[in-house]
């Protein structure tokens, strides 16, 4: 590491860590003002380096156990968050399913029980609300959104990282999402807009991003920042620096997968499709990727393609989230 580059991660600790953030849980991205937004992008860089040079800097979780409570199968986000929280000095609990949320008895019975064991809890679930419940029975435990069907914050995080890399100052960049307005679309564009993009959502009719959702982008834009809604997928790409797409079926749709087949059949992300992006466009993917279905095969194996160091950043995004938690 360089000298310059030693001074500018000491910058981005002294800035990044030493202030917290000011909500006690992190539920939506929305709970980040645009500076703790920034400091977390810095933090999760300087991390990154770190551990690349086989340290780390910071160790907030020494002596405390996180819980992992996931309704939901996972690989990156229970893989990237149970390393981080080891990483960062932590140990982690992770209860059965079949016990964690509420089966066998209240989301609120399990919060104030784990409330008096451990420090944080980070919830993979199915309705928001759930979690808002869970969070709001237990007043000193730390809650983090791992995904739920409407917002899939850390998701973004490591998506506005990776694109940060990649293309630098993300004002006045374009990232097209492909597809279903989903939890992922959702919480890319809350995160975006916040760093001054255009976000493009093409959907077929029926399966737009939500109105309410594009209300709350235009309150927290910055810097010119909007997000703008189309059923036209080549027109949404065409010119934009990055494309986005996800499964056409998410958890929990599995019945719709057939319908779903037949109506976001012109929305796969194909060679075309990234022909009318143009060469220099990124590819992006959440992951798990249905190769076929949303996206070809020639595309998500392209150069242009930055699927796996999204999923590397869930990493390095979720060990800065945690360490400004428990700052």
């Amino acid at each position: 590491m360089t000298d310059p580059q030693v001074r500018s991660f000491s910058r981005a600790k002294a800035r990044g860590i030493a202030r917290g953030l000011r909500a006690k849980d992190f539920l939506s991205v929305l709970d980040l003002s645009h500076e703790e937004l920034d400091d977390t992008l810095a933090l999760a860089a300087q991390l990154k380096a770190e551990r690349a040079l086989g340290r780390t800097s910071v160790t907030p979780l020494a002596g405390k156990h996180v819980a992992l409570l996931f309704d939901k199968p996972s690989l990156r986000t229970k893989s990237t968050f149970t390393i981080a929280v080891r990483e960062l000095g932590g140990n982690v609990i992770d209860p059965a399913a079949d016990v964690a949320l509420g089966s066998r008895e209240t989301v609120t019975d399990v919060a104030k029980n784990l409330e008096r064991w451990v420090a944080g809890a980070i919830v993979r679930t199915f309705a928001q609300a759930r979690l808002l419940e869970f969070a709001g029975a237990a007043p000193s435990l730390k809650v983090v959104n791992a995904l739920t069907d409407e917002e899939h914050p850390c998701q973004a995080i490591a998506d506005v990282l990776t694109l940060r890399e990649h293309l630098g100052d993300l004002r006045g960049r374009t990232v097209t999402f492909v597809g279903d307005g989903n939890n992922v679309a959702v919480s890319l564009a809350h995160a975006a807009v916040m760093l001054g993009m255009c976000v493009r959502v093409a959907s077929p009719k029926g399966y737009e991003l939500p109105k309410p959702i594009i209300a709350e982008c235009a309150r927290v834009a910055r810097w010119g920042g909007l997000v703008e809604v189309t059923n036209d997928p080549i027109a949404a790409v065409t010119g934009a620096d990055a494309v986005y797409t996800d499964v056409w079926a998410s958890m929990g749709q599995e019945e719709q997968i057939d319908a779903r087949e037949t109506i976001f059949a012109a929305f796969q992300v194909n060679e075309s499709m990234m022909d009318a992006a143009g060469p220099e466009a990124l590819f992006l993917h959440c992951l798990p990727a249905h190769r076929g279905h949303e996206v070809t095969d020639a595309v998500m194996d392209s150069p242009q393609s930055v699927v796996f160091d999204q999923s590397e950043n869930r990493l390095h995004a979720q060990k800065a989230l945690l360490a400004k938690l428990f700052t």
